[in-house]
């Protein structure tokens, strides 16, 4: 990244309010951006946004993306250079129970975003987040790479999919021109940090259950992700928009951000690392219940970001769960949580 980029730089964030957005505008407002988000509340109490008083520093407005009058007001109103589009449904197990919902926001959500992003007259790059969850399952072979096949089998990897389709649609048919922002979609998933506490998500159910003294209940002991700190995708994120505004043509198109190799791992060694990090000595437990189907195992390739960009993860798997065990560990503590993470996000600059 190039810190002196983002300075001054209007920049509009979708679903600045959730973990993901949290911590990137956190990170955007300490580059000196002038930051605006469009989101929900915060899904969660407590959450990250309200704990980093990010309400302060930065343009705070709230909506939701299926509500298309009400984002172009907002980039009427902002008139930013940047986009960047995070705003989503994004929990599998709960599209089983919302589908429509998770359709509406997910894909129609994309479409009034984009739809604002080809109405502006200053917005220069764009940038839609999606998932490693968009391709379609294969449960083995190598990391899934930019061209193959998009799918899902579930509303919620289903949805993603169509999300690409439709960016990729936008991009060709609207915004491929000498006038039009410059588009790119960017894929990542298993993102881990401190201040997460979505429901159903397996660090902040392991969290959750430390804090409590209890042993954590797991589903998928076995499945296999590919887990990385959030400032490691946020980093390649930010360093696609920097190269759109380059060359739009050149860095156009979609993007995978995973880690390293070695830091895919089933599920059983990340709960076991975590309780050791804890100092936990309940160990852990298979959940009960019938639950929904998931992908045994996900890969992701991210050797074009890694030729092109130049960009790689700067913390391994062991230095992001440590980086969580710290982060609840003061907020256990009362200590002022913007504060400790703009020192990790400082920590993984340094890095």
């Amino acid at each position: 990244m190039n810190p002196s980029f983002w300075h001054g730089k209007r920049v509009l964030l979708t679903g600045h309010t959730g973990f993901k957005g949290a911590w990137l505008s956190l990170w955007l407002t300490r580059l000196g951006a002038k930051v605006s988000g469009y989101a929900l509340p915060a899904p969660t109490e407590p959450s990250l946004f309200s704990l980093a008083g990010l309400a302060r520093g930065m343009d705070h407005h709230l909506g939701d993306v299926r509500d298309a009058e009400a984002l172009q007001k907002v980039f009427d109103q902002v008139k930013p250079e940047i986009s960047l589009h995070m705003a989503a449904q994004a929990l599998v197990r709960l599209s089983y129970a919302e589908p429509a919902e998770t359709y509406a926001t997910n894909v129609m959500g994309t479409v009034n975003f984009l739809e604002a992003v080809r109405r502006s007259s200053s917005t220069r790059v764009a940038v839609v987040v999606t998932s490693d969850k968009c391709y379609q399952s294969r449960d083995s072979g190598p990391g899934y790479r930019e061209d193959d096949r998009l799918g899902g089998s579930d509303p919620y990897s289903s949805s993603k999919a169509c999300a690409e389709l439709v960016t990729e649609a936008y991009r060709r048919s609207f915004l491929s021109k000498p006038e039009g922002a410059a588009l790119a979609s960017v894929r990542a998933g298993n993102v881990i940090g401190g201040g997460d506490w979505a429901k159903d998500r397996l660090i902040p159910d392991i969290i959750q259950a430390l804090q409590s003294g209890q042993a954590p209940a797991i589903r998928y002991p076995d499945a296999v992700r590919p887990w990385q700190h959030v400032l490691s995708p946020l980093s390649g994120y930010l360093r696609v928009a920097e190269q759109l505004w380059q060359d739009p043509a050149g860095f156009a198109g979609a993007w995978n951000f995973g880690p390293a190799a070695e830091d895919e791992k089933p599920v059983r060694w990340i709960v076991d690392r975590l309780c050791q990090g804890w100092g936990a000595k309940q160990g852990w437990r298979d959940q009960d219940g019938v639950h929904p189907k998931e992908a045994v195992s996900l890969r992701l390739d991210s050797g074009k970001a890694a030729s092109q960009l130049g960009w790689r993860p700067h913390w391994g798997l062991d230095q992001a769960l440590d980086s969580i065990v710290a982060w609840h560990r003061a907020h256990q503590a009362g200590a002022d949580m913007r504060e400790t993470t703009l020192a990790q996000i400082a920590a993984y600059e340094k890095a």
